[in-house]
Formats: structure tokens, C-alpha cells, sequence
């Protein structure tokens, strides 16, 4: 007991000891950061070159705080601008897609216009709205009809070749009966041997060449083009090329292009004049001349 109690009497004033060079300390250097002078300015910046860099430790928590904070607030400004770029890039996507798209109908478009017609056939251009969906009927609905001077059995192309005729004719809209479909029969010359045939549908992607002449003098790659006959459709406008099935049966490998059908070209195709009395093609002249006639007349009455 009596050493605790001598540890207590040399603790205490120790402490008190302490305090007071603390205090003193603290008010020395207040006064000395207060005094304005030359040589008191020279020793406070001694202290702090000597002392304040050795410091650095003693900051380096907070400048990492600091610096923690900030990288955070930069990770967070490119979260945004990556949410951002992520909204800017599906605009893209559909602006491309439209552009695509836009460009498949130019596309068609350019087409249509490079196909060389007989100048004095005029057409109108429709778009194509629907299919018939059948594997037993084959034709393709247009935007265009009557009011707009269709007439059934005119010719529809797109932009290479033939694709078929007007099989109906509504007020706005039409159907066109394609090539393949198994109702079709069209005149045809194959070039450059002159022989004539018919392209007949069987509901295939090739229709089949019949009732051709001189068979031994068709090729494969030959061109088939419309004859013409029977009035049907203009002459000359292109079917497609010759090609033999695996069977040896001669077909016709379409030009035009039945996956993307978008555009036709719908032929105005009024005919030639037609003949009604033959008299008038045999001897024109005899109409004009009234004896012929009174002639005729007194034979029929003996």
C-alpha cells in the first residue's frame, strides 16, 4: 500500500508538470506564428521546410479519401455516358435498318427504270401488297386499278423481266397472275433460233417449255422472250433463259426475281387495230365504186 501511495505522489506532479509545458509550448508557438518580423518569419519558414514534409504520411488516408471519391464520381459520370451511348446506339440500329430498307427500294426503283421498253408502250407503277400464299394459284395483289386505267391481260414486270398479267381488275386494286402459276400459257420466241412455244406454268419456280418445234435446235442459256402471238402481249419483252431440268424437259429460268417482288411495271397495251370486215383489207377500193353492187343485186333477183 505505502508504494502505490508513493507512485500517486510522483505521478501526480508529473502530470501537472506535463500540462503546464504543453500549455506553454502551445502558447509560445502562437506567439511566435503572431510576431511580425524578418527573423521570426526566416525561423517559422525553417520549421515548416523542416517539418511539414515529413507529413505526408500523416495525409495520405485523406488525399486517398480524396482521390477515391473523385474516381468514384468519374466511374460514375461513364456509367451515364455509357447508358447513353448504349440509347444513341439502338437509334442507330433503326435508323440503319430504315436506310437499308430505303435502299432496297431505290434499289427496285433504279430497276424499273433501266428496263428498255418499246417506246410507244407507256406503263404504271404499282406496289405490290400481298400475295396469294397458294401452292395452287400464284399471283400477287397491286395498288392500282381501274381508276387508275388498268385493264385486264396487260402485261406486269419488274425490274428485269416479264413477272406476268392483269388476271383482275378492281377500283383501286388488281391481281396479277405470275408466270409459274399453273393458268398461265404464254407465247414465246426463243432466241436465236426463232422457234416459237409456249411457257406453261405447273405452280414451279421454272415453267416448262411445250409445244416447241425443233427442239434439237433450242439451247440451254437460249433467251425466251414474248412472240406477240394472239395478242396476248407485246413482242419482245424479256421471259428469262432456257434451262433443262434433271428429267431433260426444257424450262424457263425466270429473269425476274419472284423473291422480292415490291414493284411492277404494268404495260398499257391497247392492241393493234383489230379487222372487222375483210372485204375492206381484199379490195379497199370496190366499196367506193356503187356498180360492183347494183351488179350483186340484179343477179340475187334473176
Amino acid at each position: 500500500m505505502a508504494r502505490d501511495r508513493n507512485q500517486e505522489d510522483f505521478v501526480t506532479p508529473l502530470k501537472r508538470l506535463l500540462y503546464v509545458l504543453t500549455i506553454a509550448i502551445l502558447l509560445l508557438t502562437f506567439l511566435l506564428w503572431r510576431i511580425d518580423s524578418p527573423r521570426v518569419e526566416r525561423f517559422r519558414a525553417m520549421v515548416i521546410d523542416r517539418f511539414v514534409p515529413s507529413m505526408d504520411w500523416a495525409m495520405a488516408p485523406v488525399t486517398g479519401s480524396i482521390n477515391l471519391i473523385r474516381e468514384f464520381q468519374s466511374y460514375q459520370r461513364v456509367v451515364d455516358q455509357n447508358k447513353e451511348l448504349r440509347r444513341e446506339l439502338q437509334q442507330m440500329k433503326a435508323w440503319k435498318e430504315a436506310a437499308l430498307q430505303l435502299e432496297q427500294e431505290n434499289a427496285r426503283l433504279l430497276d424499273l427504270n433501266n428496263v428498255r421498253l418499246d417506246p410507244q408502250l407507256t406503263f404504271v407503277t404499282g406496289v405490290v401488297l400481298a400475295d396469294a400464299g397458294s401452292p395452287f394459284r400464284q399471283s400477287v395483289l397491286l395498288n392500282i386499278g381501274a381508276r387508275d386505267g388498268i385493264v385486264d391481260g396487260w402485261a406486269a414486270m419488274d425490274g428485269i423481266g416479264l413477272v406476268g398479267r392483269i388476271s383482275g381488275v378492281g377500283n383501286t386494286t388488281s391481281r396479277v397472275m405470275l408466270l409459274s402459276d399453273s393458268s398461265s400459257r404464254i407465247p414465246a420466241t426463243i432466241q436465236p433460233s426463232g422457234e416459237t412455244a409456249l411457257v406453261v406454268g405447273d405452280n414451279s419456280v421454272a415453267p416448262v417449255i411445250d409445244f416447241l418445234e425443233n427442239p434439237d435446235q433450242v439451247r440451254p442459256g437460249d433467251r425466251v422472250v414474248s412472240s406477240g402471238d394472239g395478242g396476248v402481249f407485246p413482242s419482245g419483252l424479256l421471259i428469262g433463259h432456257v434451262a433443262s431440268d434433271p428429267g431433260g424437259r426444257l424450262r424457263v429460268r425466270l429473269s425476274a426475281d419472284y423473291e422480292r417482288l415490291e414493284f411492277l411495271r404494268v404495260l398499257r397495251d391497247h392492241g393493234k387495230e383489230s379487222i372487222t370486215g375483210t372485204g375492206g383489207l381484199i379490195a379497199p377500193d370496190q366499196l367506193a365504186d356503187p356498180e360492183p353492187a347494183i351488179i350483186a343485186e340484179e343477179v340475187e333477183d334473176e
